[in-house]
């Protein structure tokens, strides 16, 4: 059965030519990257390759990429190597309530250090309020964490907003922005936003799973979370991943063309397939930014009344596969911290969906998608 694949915020499926240059990585250059020989110079100079590929899309320096395992790993190592590198000056950190699971489960880690933790509210549309930030900073905070955007309902964080308001309430105060749903899809403007951290991710972008980034400014210094040989400045030890670096680097730089030469496709994508739901009369709601305004990938729609599990297998036996949330969540049956933190009413808090798209799903696809669901939920409102 032919399937349409509408969960890309959980991960996406690799570009042809990354699964062509990993398999040749695996191949052809094994070598261990510290080796001296050979082989091992051949993979220390395809991982630099990467660095160069990414540094270039973000735009930044080659020795301000250190290379972990993913997206999850470069929040632990932005939040709790800044904490625990900076404690003789503080012990406040600030983050939002609707934060991935990566960086708040981290925050409750280094509560348990003695650190204190300011989880701040969103609005209904799951934005956080510069000026609420702002009040909370001291001199005794030495970390802010904001995603830019939010990988459940879409929303964009205003972050050159909370940079400004950072930075003069405390200029010694590091930001760090988790940009793991944001890479070459919403502009990474880390100069404008003044941020000091930066975590990416490769299967976010058509890459493989196992790699991911962050950018520290030069002249920052963490602790590392990872301890072994010394390999990426001693920040992540461990053997590289040689393939899933190599293919993330060219990732990045293919999604990131494909960004630039497709324009607006991504948003026309979810504009489409919300004018074809409404065209069925069906009942539902959209949780978060209004479509326009968020990301122009993710879009969660509550159907009241549905259980969002039952309609979520039930979409699958049509061959659409979507999420119920947050893919780190998805298996646990508590209700979205990210809707819960936006207020949703119970009835929408627990038939709601995520929809999200990807430079590989065509418009016919999208209207199809849209027609299934419309179908299979009118089918369980009649059942239930």
């Amino acid at each position: 059965m032919t399937y349409i694949y509408l969960d890309n915020s959980a991960t996406t499926a690799p570009y042809p030519e990354v699964i062509r240059l990993t398999s040749a990585v695996m191949k052809e250059i094994y070598g261990n990257p510290s080796s001296m020989h050979s082989l091992g110079v051949a993979a220390e100079k395809t991982i630099a390759k990467a660095r160069r590929r990414i540094a270039s899309v973000i735009g930044v320096r080659d020795k301000e990429i250190i290379f972990t395992s993913g997206g999850t790993e470069a929040n632990n190592l932005a939040i709790i190597g800044s904490a625990r590198r900076n404690r003789n000056r503080g012990n406040h950190l600030i983050t939002s309530q609707t934060e991935h699971p990566s960086v708040l489960n981290c925050c409750r880690q280094l509560e348990k250090e003695g650190f204190r933790v300011s989880y701040i509210p969103v609005d209904k549309k799951g934005v956080v309020n510069p000026e609420t930030l702002g009040k909370l900073i001291g001199e005794e905070t030495i970390l802010v964490s904001i995603m830019h955007v939010n990988n459940e309902i879409g929303t964009i964080e205003p972050l050159t907003e909370i940079g400004n308001i950072v930075k003069e309430r405390n200029r010694s105060t590091i930001l760090h922005i988790d940009a793991v749903q944001s890479f070459t899809k919403v502009p990474v403007k880390f100069r404008q936003w003044q941020a000091d951290l930066i975590s990416f991710s490769s299967h976010k972008i058509h890459g493989p799973r196992g790699a991911g980034c962050l950018w520290i400014r030069e002249g920052l210094l963490l602790e590392p979370v990872i301890y072994g040989g010394g390999q990426e400045k001693n920040l992540r030890s461990g053997t590289e991943n040689t393939a899933a670096i190599a293919g993330f680097g060219l990732a990045a730089e293919l999604s990131a063309r494909a960004n630039v030469e497709n324009d607006g496709f991504l948003i026309s994508l979810k504009l489409s397939f919300l004018e074809e739901l409404k065209k069925s009369g069906l009942d539902f709601h959209i949780n978060g930014p209004d479509p326009e305004v968020g990301a122009p990938h993710i879009l969660n729609l509550a159907f009241p009344g549905l259980n969002a599990e039952v309609l979520l297998h039930s979409l699958e036996a049509k061959g659409l596969y979507v999420s119920a949330g947050s893919a780190c969540h998805s298996k646990h049956p508590e209700p979205s911290h990210v809707l819960s933190a936006i207020g949703l009413d119970h009835k929408l808090l627990t038939g709601s969906l995520r929809f999200s798209f990807s430079g590989m799903n065509r418009t016919v696809e999208i209207k199809k998608a849209a027609i299934i669901t419309a179908d299979t939920a009118s089918e369980l409102y009649k059942m239930f």
